[in-house]
């Protein structure tokens, strides 16, 4: 295989673009230089081409540096809800309302009720800062830390908000406001720029509303505990200090109530319910979400409380997607792969004669 052959079919492995040698230089930066995709990254091109990985570490970074500033090379960072206000008003007058948003004035104040958690006694348990918005392992749910920009430190300015379902912006939102220029409306966007803006954003780092499994798998991060940075250590002493862990989350209950913003087209002005059909979709995609979250985390803490409550949560998603044919796979071998799977088989299904019984009672929604 040719050097441009071997180029060609690397980067449309990809799926990034190759326009001569300035496409190659995008490709590899993109390819390689996002963390994520590093390591798949460098095993494909030496499948591909036959390049040793330190050559082709070596020819990375020489094109990276000698094109791209350092910044291009940042991890991704949170920029802040109030750019997403600028054209997500609605979305941002619905979060104002709900606990994600409040609670970054009230999480770290004392209970009058005595029996609730104490937020002092969880902090003072878990060492390190102080005060929560500052406290390492409080920040990693609790809080949005927003940067300026990548050299900046990192401030806590709200709650749980837009980028911690959606994803770090500093890396898409140019791309997702971009409609094909500078004086372009979204409602003058090309059919065709619109589909590269949103899988460009998409390989960028943006969930997509659409991107219903990864959004689940936001969700139970926090939601189930199983942040991937949240120390097993730390994780035994919050929980021995009284934080909460509640193996009952579900997607449904607790994403169509006070949190819903579904503003679409053609009716933007409308914050659409969903339909039977869609929330059955929904439920099964939060339950496989759940199931491998709290495999996955299963054996990360020795804390009996923190084990039980994972083994409820597997137990309850095997329970739920136990009539549902589609999950025989994940429910035999629960992994992200196969959920991936169940999504894909399952979409466009009617699921309401499967899980329809299961499905919460609207005036249970949060």
């Amino acid at each position: 295989m040719t050097v441009m052959a071997c180029e060609q079919k690397f980067c449309i492995s990809f799926n990034f673009e190759l326009v001569q040698f300035s496409g190659f230089q995008k490709c590899l930066r993109e390819g390689d230089l996002m963390p994520q995709k590093r390591e798949v990254v460098m095993k494909q091109y030496e499948t591909d081409c036959g390049f040793q990985p330190f050559l082709v570490t070596a020819f990375v970074l020489a094109i990276a540096w000698m094109f791209f500033p350092v910044s291009a090379m940042a991890q991704p960072f949170f920029k802040g809800a109030k750019l997403c206000e600028e054209c997500h008003e609605a979305e941002t007058d619905i979060w104002k309302k709900t606990k994600h948003f409040t609670s970054f004035r009230t999480v770290h104040r004392e209970p009058k009720d005595s029996s609730k958690p104490s937020p002092k006694k969880i902090l003072k348990a878990v060492g390190g800062q102080k005060r929560m918005k500052r406290n390492e392992t409080c920040y990693l749910c609790h809080y949005t830390l927003e940067k300026k920009d990548a050299g900046a430190k990192p401030q806590a300015k709200s709650g749980t908000s837009c980028e911690s379902c959606h994803g770090a912006s500093s890396d898409w939102l140019s791309i997702h406001d971009n409609y094909g220029g500078k004086d372009i409306k979204r409602e003058a966007e090309t059919a065709d720029h619109k589909a590269k803006r949103i899988a460009d954003s998409k390989a960028a780092g943006l969930i997509w509303p659409s991107m219903k499994y990864e959004v689940a798998e936001n969700c139970m991060t926090c939601h189930g505990l199983a942040n991937p940075n949240l120390k097993a250590d730390d994780l035994a002493k919050m929980l021995g200090a009284g934080h909460p862990i509640n193996p009952d989350f579900e997607l449904v209950k607790y994403s169509q109530g006070s949190v819903r913003h579904r503003h679409y087209p053609p009716d933007m002005a409308t914050n659409a319910e969903m339909t039977p059909k869609e929330q059955a979709e929904l439920f099964v995609i939060g339950q496989a979400a759940a199931l491998v979250s709290a495999t996955s985390v299963m054996s990360k803490s020795s804390e009996a409380k923190y084990i039980e409550a994972q083994k409820k949560r597997a137990e309850n998603a095997k329970a739920a997607l136990a009539g549902v044919a589609e999950a025989a796979d994940l429910l035999a071998s629960p992994s992200r792969e196969n959920a991936l799977k169940l999504v894909t088989a399952i979409a466009g299904k009617d699921l309401t004669g499967a899980v329809g019984s299961k499905l919460p009672a609207k005036g249970d929604y949060k």
